[in-house]
C-alpha cells in the first residue's frame, strides 16, 4: 500500500452505518480488487483470460487501434495484474508506458487517471496516487472508481478523516466489494476487528468478479479471523481462497503464518520459502528469515534475510517505494541508523501510523526509546489493535521508563490472539512479566 489527523468517532460511524443501512436496500454489482483497477470493459471483449494471460492479445488489439484509449487501459491493467501473478515487477514499467501513451491521445479520460493512480499506489507513491485520483473524479464525479483510488491514497497519507469522507461518499455511490472491504480496513485501522470482519463477509457475498478477487477478499478476511485469535475460521477462508485461485500467494502466507503460531515450523518455513521462491517481496523474505529464527535456525535466517537489500533495489529499479518494510527489517536485523533514515523518509512522505510504527521502533533500536515514544504514541492514536504495532509500542515504552503505557499496548497486543507470532509474541510475553 501514511497530515496527521485523528478521525472522529461521528466520522467512523457515519461511515459504519451507511454500510450497514445500504446493505439491505442495495444490491450493487462487484468491482474488482481493491486498490488495483478494476477490470476494463474492453478486455472481456478481446480476450477471456485475465492478467499475464491477456497480455499476448491485448497487445494485439492496441496495435491495431494504437488510438484507442479503452484498449490501452485494459492492456495497462493486465500489466499491474501481472505483478501480482508473477512476481515479475518489470510490469510496472511497461504499465507506466502504456498509461502514458494513452495519457497523450485523451490526457482527461478518468480511465487514465485511474490507470495512473493504480500505478503510483502500487509503487507506494501515495501523493501521486491521489493527485491522479482527484483528476479521475474530476473527470468522472459520478462514477465509483475514482473514490476507490482517493481513499486507498488517502488513508496512505495518513488524512483519516478525508478518507473517512471520501470512503462515506464511495458506499454512497455503489455499497460492493470494493467499498466494503475497504470500509472493513477502516474499521480495522481503528480497532474494531468485529466490524472489520462483519464488512469482510459481505464484502465476500458481494463477490469479487474474477477468481482473484474471491481469492483476495477472502484472503482478507482470513487475515482478520487470525487477528481475532479465531485459527480453524482463518485456515478456512485461506482454503476457500486456494480453492477459487489455486498457488494464491498471500493465502499460502496466510497458511504459514498459521503453521508458525501454532509452532508447527518445518511446515510453516517449507511453505513460506515456496513462495519467496515464486514471490521474494521483501516483507515475504523477513516472514521466511523470522519463522528461521523462532525454529532456532539462525544461519538460514541470515541467509534470508541477505536477500532483503537485492529485492529492495529490484523494486527500486522498478519505480517502487519500501522505506517503511526496510526500516523495520534494519532495525530488527540491520543497521538501525539506516532505519531511523528511512523511516524518517517515510514518514516525511506519508505521516501515516505505519510510517510513525517504523519510525518509532527505529528510533528504539538505535537507543533513542524517548524519541520513538513520542512516534509510537502516533502508531495507535487511532486505536489500533495490530499485535505488532502494539508490540512496539509496548517495548518503546518499556524502554522509556513508562511502565504504565507498556503494560497498556502489550496486554492489547496479546489480547485477541497470544500466539500472533512465534518470534514476537513470545517478546511480548517476557517484557510484560518483567513489568508486571
Amino acid at each position: 500500500m501514511i497530515c496527521r489527523c485523528i478521525v472522529r468517532a461521528a466520522v467512523v460511524a457515519t461511515v459504519v452505518g451507511a454500510v450497514l443501512g445500504g446493505v439491505s436496500l442495495i444490491n450493487g454489482a462487484s468491482e474488482a480488487r481493491p486498490g488495483l483497477p478494476a477490470p476494463h470493459p474492453v478486455s472481456t471483449a478481446y480476450v477471456g483470460a485475465t492478467g499475464a494471460a491477456a497480455i499476448p492479445a491485448l497487445e494485439r488489439a492496441a496495435r491495431d487501434a494504437p488510438q484507442n484509449v479503452d484498449r490501452l487501459v485494459a492492456l495497462a491493467d493486465a500489466h499491474l495484474q501481472a505483478v501480482r501473478e508473477t512476481g515479475d515487477f518489470s510490469h510496472y514499467l511497461r504499465a507506466d508506458g502504456v498509461l502514458h501513451r494513452a495519457a497523450r491521445v485523451r490526457p482527461g479520460d478518468s480511465g487514465v487517471q485511474i490507470g495512473l493512480a493504480n500505478l503510483a499506489l502500487a509503487r507506494h507513491d501515495f501523493g501521486a496516487g491521489l493527485l491522479r485520483g482527484r483528476a479521475a473524479r474530476a473527470a468522472a464525479p459520478q462514477t465509483v472508481r475514482p473514490y476507490a483510488v482517493l481513499v486507498d491514497a488517502l488513508v496512505e497519507l495518513g488524512r483519516y478523516q478525508a478518507a473517512g469522507r471520501a470512503l462515506q461518499r464511495m458506499i454512497d455511490l455503489r455499497p460492493n466489494l470494493a467499498s466494503y472491504a475497504r470500509v472493513s480496513y477502516f474499521r480495522e485501522l481503528h480497532g474494531d476487528l468485529r466490524g472489520a470482519v462483519k464488512a469482510m463477509r459481505l464484502a465476500v457475498s458481494a463477490g469479487g468478479g474474477t477468481a482473484e478477487g474471491t481469492a483476495y477478499v477472502q484472503t482478507l478476511l482470513g487475515g482478520l479471523e487470525f487477528g481475532r485469535g479465531r485459527l480453524g475460521r482463518a485456515r478456512r477462508a485461506y482454503a476457500l481462497a486456494l480453492r477459487s485461485f489455486p498457488r494464491y500467494l498471500a493465502a499460502e502466507v496466510g497458511l504459514a503464518r498459521l503453521d508458525g503460531a501454532r509452532g508447527r515450523f518445518p511446515a510453516a518455513i517449507s511453505r513460506m520459502r515456496r513462495v519467496v521462491v515464486r514471490l521474494p517481496l521483501p516483507e515475504y523474505v523477513i516472514t521466511l528469515g523470522e519463522l528461521e529464527l523462532a525454529a532456532g535456525r539462525r544461519p538460514a535466517a541470515k541467509e534470508d534475510f541477505a536477500l532483503v537489500d537485492a529485492e529492495r533495489r529490484l523494486l527500486a529499479a522498478n519505480g517502487v517505494n519500501t522505506d517503511v518494510e526496510v526500516a523495520l527489517f534494519e532495525a530488527d536485523h540491520g543497521d538501525a541508523r539506516r532505519g531511523v533514515a528511512l523511516g524518517r523518509r517515510a514518514w516525511r512522505g506519508a505521516p501515516s501510523v505505519r510510517s510513525a510504527d517504523a519510525l518509532s521502533w527505529a528510533l528504539t533500536r538505535a537507543g533513542r526509546p524517548r524519541d520513538g515514544l513520542r512516534f509510537a504514541r502516533r502508531a495507535v492514536r487511532l486505536g489500533s489493535r495490530d499485535p505488532l504495532l502494539l508490540t512496539h509500542a509496548g517495548l518503546t515504552a518499556k524502554l522509556s521508563g513508562a511502565p504504565a503505557p507498556a503494560r497498556r499496548y502489550l496486554s492489547r497486543a496479546l489480547a485477541d490472539n497470544p500466539r500472533f507470532s512465534p518470534l514476537w509474541a513470545p517478546r511480548a510475553r517476557r517484557a510484560l512479566r518483567a513489568i508486571s
